[in-house]
């Protein structure tokens, strides 16, 4: 007689390098628990993270109507939930729901002492493995393998890149905002002192930042806007090294235990977000700076005008670890 599988709904709904983080834990729970089914509840412009994720036997996605949703999640009958995101739109799944369920830590005053009055009292363990601790009460342990993304197909280099690229540095210029991201002339001068390929890495509103950076480098690709994520996650794949902000593709590089240099300009390693598991690893930030962190996600401009924890970037520092 086939046992009773155990139905297990794993919740988050934003960012791309939220949703890559997670991924340790959707793996875990599928390799160590007998008979257990992952599904996951996410928003549907993260399809693309998820999908051919082989450890997740189903995707929801969240309607524009919560009953909608929570409605299509009855029908399930899950044994738990495991709520990644904590917010009062997963309370009231899980209150509709009714089952046991467990959820993540967001450490929200921890991280407010820290940005408000520079008191860190936030835990020196990565966002990893504070995930993993949602699910240690079903005797589910860190495998130690690290972030999982998984592409849709492996591309042909030849066919996204010039010939002049087949080998190349990837460099993220994007970020979700404007004070995580350094600034053109900072960009400018990393690639002039690279001095070997290089191909930009962005979405649309990248693109014209990118031309401005490529503009007379005969060593630059600008890739920003052309690609999809799957096919920009393919590039990191493919890249000797990546240079990156504290983004979605940062997390995806580290899945791919890509050698990776991460920028810190408003945001701080220490919220516990930077590469995880990665062979080599370089965070590069300007430390001392009294107004950083300034907030927890980021802003369109600096508040205090100066920008110093971009523009006091030290680019020798990054030039250095390439070479």
């Amino acid at each position: 007689m086939k046992s009773k599988s155990l139905k297990i709904l794993i919740i988050r709904f934003s960012s791309i390098g939220d949703i890559v983080l997670t991924t340790p834990v959707i793996r875990c729970l599928k390799n160590q628990l007998v008979e257990a089914e992952i599904y996951y509840l996410t928003k549907s412009n993260f399809k693309s993270v998820l999908e051919h994720n082989p450890y997740i036997d189903r995707l929801h996605f969240l309607d524009s109507s919560l009953s909608e949703t929570i409605t299509k999640l009855k029908a399930e009958n899950f044994d738990y939930i495991i709520d990644l995101h904590h917010n009062l739109r997963t309370l009231i799944i899980k209150t509709r729901l009714g089952i046991n369920s467990t959820s993540f830590d967001k450490l929200n005053w921890q991280k407010w002492l820290l940005v408000n009055l520079r008191i860190n009292k936030m835990p020196l363990i990565h966002i990893v493995d504070r995930y993993l601790d949602t699910v240690k009460f079903l005797g589910v342990t860190n495998d130690n393998k690290g972030l999982d993304f998984f592409l849709a197909e492996e591309y042909n280099l030849s066919e996204l890149l010039p010939n002049s690229h087949q080998k190349f540095i990837g460099l993220v210029i994007g970020a979700q905002h404007a004070t995580k991201r350094l600034p053109n002339h900072k960009l400018i001068e990393i690639c002039q002192k690279l001095n070997q390929p290089v191909v930009l890495l962005g979405g649309k509103e990248d693109i014209a930042r990118g031309e401005e950076i490529a503009a007379n480098n005969q060593y630059i690709f600008n890739g920003c806007g052309k690609f999809t994520l799957d096919q920009s996650a393919y590039l990191v794949k493919m890249a000797t090294l990546i240079i990156t902000h504290d983004t979605g593709l940062m997390h995806i590089a580290a899945a791919f235990n890509k050698p990776v240099i991460s920028v810190w300009g408003n945001t701080i390693p220490e919220f516990g977000m930077y590469p995880y598991r990665v062979d080599e690893s370089l965070l590069v930030e300007v430390k001392g700076l009294a107004c950083r962190p300034c907030s927890k996600i980021g802003y369109q401009k600096c508040p205090k005008g100066h920008f110093k924890c971009m523009n006091d970037i030290n680019v020798t520092d990054i030039i250095t670890f390439v070479k």
